[in-house]
């Protein structure tokens, strides 16, 4: 098998069928299996997912469906699909997304043409037109961490120096080796999967594609962000169900990744304000949502 995508669903059947018809849109010339994997959805998503794999059975695209008795979170999810395939390449992909028809050709050429790359994603795209800032980034550190939490990095996008997290001083169309892409469009070669191992089931539903991408540099592989397809992120469909669990889970991943990565780097007061710093913005977001509508979680 050349692909496996894997898809993990948790109460977004209308996006996930959108996303899914747009994955059976797909034109490729290798063989190519779809995982569904939800977690315990009570919104008939179960339902209109076994609909769905009836109706396509037939097609060029090899599906199947795990149904989850209990939500275990985006890594957790992700590695149960994982442990199943034997794919020369493994593509995670979000339920909100809607792929182009070429992407995956494009992606599978790319990193077959390029064997050092252990982890690639495309550009993506958000529902408004914008670039989804995530799609290329820095790995998080106490120094890009203040810039964007004070929007420096935001009224100076230009600047390398306040804009070091989201890249925003790189062209769009630049192919860049990067820190990290986004897991809501990550592929990476069985070779570097078989060397660092599956996503660290400590992070629920954030900061396990910023782990992974660290870990598959320190392995010697490259990191790239690709941007010769585009794909369309309808960002946000999962969290906004949940949004105070979702809310809380992206600090917790701070925190985790910071421990995991940083923490021995730092001295003890360093690391209190950046322990401060976490929990303060999480305690501030969870104000500003009481008053809000749409919820934020991270921008």
């Amino acid at each position: 098998m050349k692909l496996a995508v894997i898809i993990v669903n948790y109460n977004v059947k209308d996006k996930l069928l959108s996303c899914l018809r747009s994955v059976a849109a797909s034109r490729v010339n290798f063989e190519t299996e779809v995982f569904i994997v939800d977690n315990a959805s009570a919104d008939g998503s179960v339902e209109a997912i076994e609909h769905f794999v009836t109706e396509h059975e037939a097609h060029h695209i090899s599906w199947r469906f795990l149904p989850l008795d209990k939500n275990v979170g985006f890594a957790a999810g992700n590695n149960h699909a994982i442990k199943k395939t034997h794919a020369e390449f493994v593509l995670l992909l979000n339920p909100d997304t809607e792929v182009a028809p070429e992407s995956f050709q494009v992606m599978v050429d790319y990193m077959s043409q390029n064997t050092q790359v252990g982890i690639a994603g495309c550009r993506i795209v958000k529902s408004d037109g914008k670039l989804d800032l995530a799609c290329r980034r820095s790995f998080p550190n106490p120094v890009n961490s203040f810039f964007r939490l004070t929007r420096l990095s935001f009224l100076f996008p230009k600047s390398k120096l306040m804009a070091n997290y989201n890249l925003t001083h790189l062209p769009e169309m630049e192919t860049v080796q990067v820190d990290a892409v986004v897991g809501a469009f990550m592929m990476i070669s069985r070779k570097a999967l078989d060397k660092v191992g599956l996503l660290d089931e400590r992070f629920f539903m954030y900061g396990e594609d910023l782990d992974w991408c660290w870990r598959v540099k320190e392995a010697g592989y490259k990191v790239m962000y690709y941007p010769k397809t585009t794909i369309i992120h309808h960002k946000g469909s999962a969290s906004a169900r949940a949004s105070t669990k979702a809310l809380y889970e992206f600090h917790r991943a701070m925190q985790i990744f910071f421990d995991l990565h940083y923490k021995n780097q730092y001295l003890f007061l360093t690391r209190i304000l950046v322990y401060l710093g976490i929990w303060t913005r999480f305690v501030i977001l969870f104000l500003v949502n009481q008053f809000r509508i749409q919820k934020v979680v991270s921008k």
